[in-house]
């Protein structure tokens, strides 16, 4: 097979690879749940489209990842959109937040850019560029960990001697997936950058100047290993 044909089978990969996760990509996390809302639960990931359906003294906490919106939803019907949500019926107070909107993506960002590095690769011997570092807008990450188990060890590069290392077990893990250093009472340093790791995976990420303590905005610190 020529290299034309390879580019054209790749360059077809990766535009339905692109479409895939378009559309089915989540682009909201929910912070909290009140009540019996069916179908979703506290940390979960809801993609555009997505109905959720709230009973009069139901409430429910949207996050969004590209607008940095934070929705407080009481009651109706909420739609779930590309940066808001459409609600009916109900009532939504809409509070803008500090997020890394342009690295705080998920599977989309994770399949399009891998696919791009395999065709960029079939054309050229130069490396793809690093991607800037994701920030974090609380000083006390929470980290999706996922079904991974053993010793979390956040170290800071930018100067040496600060460690952090933590089992991840406990009541900071939520819902099994998720490890909240700020129920550890862990806050790192405004302005630093740090390397997390967690068995063979890491991630670089910096921790805003303006960044706070405690349990601020799940949003704003929320740290995936990509």
């Amino acid at each position: 097979m020529g290299k034309v044909q390879k580019s054209l089978l790749a360059l077809g990969g990766l535009f339905g690879l692109l479409a895939s996760a378009t559309a089915q990509a989540p682009v909201a996390v929910v912070e909290d749940v009140q009540g019996k809302v069916a179908g979703v639960e506290f940390m979960d990931y809801v993609a555009a489209g997505r109905v959720i359906k709230l009973g009069p003294k139901d409430s429910l906490v949207l996050s969004y990842m590209k607008s940095c919106w934070r929705e407080s939803i009481t009651g109706g019907t909420v739609t779930v959109g590309q940066e808001q949500s459409a609600v009916s019926l109900g009532k939504v107070e809409r509070t803008k937040v500090a997020c890394d909107s342009s690295r705080m993506q998920l599977s989309s960002r994770e399949a399009t850019q891998s696919a791009a590095t395999v065709y960029r690769s079939l054309r050229s011997d130069q490396p793809a560029p690093q991607p800037a570092l994701l920030t974090l807008y609380g000083q006390s990450p929470v980290v999706e960990v996922n079904d991974e188990r053993g010793r979390l060890l956040i170290e800071r590069l930018d100067e040496l001697g600060e460690r952090v290392e933590v089992a991840i077990e406990g009541p900071a893990l939520l819902r099994g997936m998720f490890f909240d250093l700020a129920k550890t009472d862990i806050a790192l340093k405004p302005g630093a950058r740090y390397l997390a790791s967690l068995g063979e995976r890491k991630v670089q990420f910096t921790i805003a100047r303006e960044a706070q303590p405690g349990a601020t905005p799940v949003i704003g610190r929320l740290l995936r290993f990509q």
